[in-house]
């Protein structure tokens, strides 16, 4: 499939939210996008669920989660969303797990964690959660791995890998758990390991070349990961700063592309959406040294090997949420000095949407 250029890339705006919303969590059901949970205005988890609807370009409120929260790590097993841990109403960590059944229309409470948990990174794997690290109630990270049994309810305690973190990303290649970055008690980490689940065991990587946070993370079909921007820690006394820096690790190769074989974004930004979209690595809005919100976005062309600029988006924002369905991509509320309630899809303007 040829890659897009630059010009075709279009963004339409689309209903609004309820009302404005940050770190809620997206899911796909069957083509249909699901947002859960999320920070009102005042900061208050909340427990909304609402389902995004072409038809008619309409949110749809659903019956509400039974324990409002924030920053949940959800999974979809089936035609069911699995939502774990996040932030309760007292501003700690949630140990409650539920689930909701997308063709019955209701809950239903599961197996409990261990402990409560925020910051977990979560994955899929023949229709199991692998939920892994996460920060207890006592501020601390964790390093443990956890496999979630829907036919049983029940947790399964697997090897727990090198090292205690929470906000990683987490992907799953085959039957190998890339877990990358996080943070330990506000720091970033440079720390990757993966977990062969054949073997059941975890092997340490050569470490991310950079300290970074708020940056991006695309998997490409290449089975590469690549990191982007963020926020640059200081050393000693010297304030955190933006970057455009961008690293890459071929997990074919075992090792990260040297840096002249990387090509830097064009602006310095953090906290933004990032995706891999017909091909390109696609980074929209977030924070830079501009004094608001930036709306600009970039695309990478890999025959061209350069960024290329797109339409902005039309509201400004950073800590949005951001899911591809269909070869679009939806960025949905965030932060534009007050939470945003805007909703904004990015496709190829040939293939009308609505």
């Amino acid at each position: 499939m040829a890659v897009p250029a630059a010009y075709e890339f279009h963004w339409q705006s689309l209903a609004r939210l309820p009302s404005g919303r940050v770190y809620h969590t997206l899911a796909e059901v069957g083509g249909q996008m699901y947002m859960l949970g999320g920070c009102d205005a005042a900061g208050r988890p909340c427990p909304g669920l609402d389902l995004y609807s072409p038809e008619g370009d309409r949110w749809i409120g659903l019956p509400p989660m039974p324990t409002p929260r924030a920053g949940a790590a959800v999974a979809v097993l089936g035609k069911q969303i699995l939502v774990v841990g996040g932030v309760g109403e007292d501003q700690s960590p949630v140990k409650m797990v539920e689930m909701y059944n997308t063709e019955e229309g209701r809950w239903r409470k599961r197996s409990t964690l261990r402990e409560a948990l925020m910051g977990v990174s979560i994955t899929v794997k023949d229709n199991r959660a692998l939920a892994v690290g996460g920060m207890g109630a006592d501020l601390q990270p964790r390093n443990i791995l956890q496999q979630y049994d829907l036919r049983k309810d029940v947790w399964a305690q697997l090897p727990p890998m090198p090292t205690p973190r929470y906000d990683a990303n987490a992907e799953l290649l085959g039957n190998k758990l890339y877990v990358a970055g996080g943070r330990q008690c506000k720091r970033p980490l440079k720390a990757l390991e993966v977990y062969d689940t054949e073997t059941r065991s975890w092997t340490t990587l050569p470490m991310i070349p950079c300290k970074r946070s708020y940056g991006g993370v695309i998997w490409d079909t290449a089975g590469r990961m690549c990191l982007l921007g963020g926020l640059r820690q200081g050393g000693g006394h010297q304030s955190s700063k933006f970057t455009k820096n961008v690293n890459i690790f071929d997990t074919n190769q075992g090792a990260w592309l040297k840096s002249e074989e990387t090509v830097a974004m064009k602006t310095k930004r953090a906290d933004f959406a990032a995706a891999f979209l017909r091909g390109r690595m696609v980074v929209a809005g977030g924070l830079g040294h501009e004094p608001s919100a930036l709306d600009t976005v970039e695309a990478f062309h890999s025959q061209k090997k350069k960024w290329e600029m797109l339409a902005p988006m039309t509201f400004p924002r950073c800590s949005t949420s951001s899911i591809v369905i269909r070869d679009r991509l939806l960025v949905v509320g965030g932060v534009n000095q007050v939470p945003s309630s805007a909703h904004e899809i990015l496709y190829i303007k040939e293939e009308e949407y609505l």
